[in-house]
């Protein structure tokens, strides 16, 4: 969702709908017909040595159970990308998952919960914002919630995430929201990400981020047409399509601050 009203309203649904139990050790929710799928990547990321994702530990069907991974993230992630160390700690850490993720073989009834975009080279997280970083001492140690796993090129996920830790949002966002002590240097924050990364910056990132925000629209249709909740009340009120749109003419009308 792109707003704010809509994600409180996202937050607020998708906890009457998937519960979540945290232990000390494990965190435990529903689980998909997707979620063996993601199992099985998660297994096939943990087994090259990176302790960045989460641990399955078991699948009975209608409930999945993680192994808890150490730090903060959710609302409390927020900050920890606000210096030019975890901004960067976080480019980097994505830049690790999608080299590991290149040559993951899906099982032959391997489930996807995101439709897949051509061009794909990676398996992308689909949702790498601050908030899906695990954070400790200020550096981005996992990425966590992988429900949305699907194949698409490196530059999906990362003009994802510059979307959100640039921000390519609106002032007021950047600070009501995204809780910056003043407004971001957006163009110097993009730069030290994609350096970070490892990516060129021979691409137009406003129509990088564009093009992102408009397969969100894809992605919350092809939900919704599953029947699943809360994006089929969103398709049916236009209320995704109408924010993601708003959003997107902002960045159109703000590409000096992101480009040379």
């Amino acid at each position: 969702m792109a707003n704010d009203e809509a994600l409180n309203r996202a937050a607020e649904v998708n906890e009457q709908f998937r519960p979540i139990v945290l232990t000390s050790e494990t965190v435990t929710r529903p689980a998909g017909t997707h979620t063996a799928t993601v199992h099985s990547f998660l297994r096939h990321v943990r087994a090259k040595g990176l302790d960045c994702v989460p641990e399955p530990v078991s699948l009975d069907g209608e409930t999945e159970t993680l192994r808890f991974i150490e730090g903060e993230s959710g609302g409390d992630g927020w900050k920890h990308q606000h210096d030019e160390q975890g901004l960067r700690s976080a480019a980097r850490l994505l830049r690790r998952l999608h080299d590991a993720s290149a040559d993951w073989v899906p099982p032959d009834d391997a489930v996807f919960a995101a439709p897949a975009v051509d061009g794909g080279d990676v398996f992308v997280n689909a949702d790498p914002g601050p908030w899906n970083f695990v954070w400790r001492d200020g550096e981005a140690v996992a990425l966590i919630d992988w429900d949305f796993l699907h194949r698409a090129p490196r530059l999906s996920d990362v003009a994802y995430a510059l979307l959100w830790f640039a921000p390519l949002r609106a002032d007021d966002a950047a600070l009501n929201w995204h809780h910056f002590p003043q407004v971001p240097d957006r163009r110097a924050r993009i730069e030290a990400f994609l350096d970070e990364y490892g990516t060129a910056t021979g691409f137009d990132v406003a129509d990088a981020v564009v093009r992102r925000r408009r397969y969100t629209i894809e992605h919350v249709r092809f939900l919704a047409d599953q029947g699943q909740e809360p994006q089929k009340t969103w398709i049916a009120d236009g209320s995704v399509e109408q924010e993601e749109l708003a959003e997107i003419e902002w960045i159109e009308r703000n590409r000096s601050l992101f480009s040379n």
